[in-house]
């Protein structure tokens, strides 16, 4: 069995606790079996049956075999990740049940895939990257790391999502563009150029 430890226990890790119980239903030997919080009021409650137990540095009091960082911020997802990942840790995917994956498709460690996800052929997803309720990775997308592809978003065939990027709620990127390292797509926005590092694209219209 993969017992697994979720970082964080607000509504994103919510969210992955039962993304993970779903995955049991479906008879995969998962179980999630605590979650850590820094939020000491948060400690002794317990989400969806899974228990608040204490804080983040207290993993190793926790038996599991993988962890996956439950944070939205994306800076702070990434620092988690790198963290425990340099102390070996090891990650687990969560991956709804009504997700449809590719068979080609590659997925990195701490990522999780919500329902009614879709990832087309040759796309290559980061470690710890959220893909959120209902969103489209079209064909040969590459996906960096720590990323977040909103609810409802949808990427068309061959876009390069940069490290860190947040492609905001309902956006449409078109295919073949560039989103840079730790740019923000607002919600709704459509993409028709290439977004530079660092910058946020609201409503993005121009030609």
């Amino acid at each position: 069995m993969s017992r697994v430890v979720i970082i964080g226990a607000g509504g994103h890790a919510q969210v992955i606790a039962d993304i993970l119980w779903r995955m049991r239903d479906a008879g995969l030997d998962v179980l999630p079996v605590a979650y850590l919080d820094d939020n000491a009021a948060l400690h002794g409650q317990a989400f969806l049956d899974v228990p608040v137990v204490g804080a983040v540095d207290q993993l190793g009091q926790v038996e599991h075999e993988a962890v996956i960082v439950a944070i939205g911020n994306g800076r702070i997802r990434q620092k988690l990740f790198l963290g425990l990942q340099a102390q070996g840790v090891q990650f687990a995917v969560a991956r709804h049940p009504t997700a449809v994956i590719a068979p080609d498709v590659q997925i990195g460690p701490g990522t999780m895939i919500c329902a009614n996800v879709v990832v087309n052929t040759g796309a290559v997803i980061g470690q710890n990257v959220i893909l959120n309720t209902a969103c489209t990775v079209d064909h040969h997308n590459c996906i960096g790391n720590h990323a977040h592809i909103a609810p409802g978003a949808h990427l068309g065939g061959d876009v390069q999502v940069g490290e860190g990027t947040l492609v905001g709620i309902g956006a449409v990127v078109l295919p073949q563009r560039r989103l840079g390292d730790w740019s923000t797509v607002g919600g709704g926005a459509v993409v028709v150029k290439d977004v530079v590092a660092g910058t946020t694209a609201v409503r993005y219209h121009t030609g």
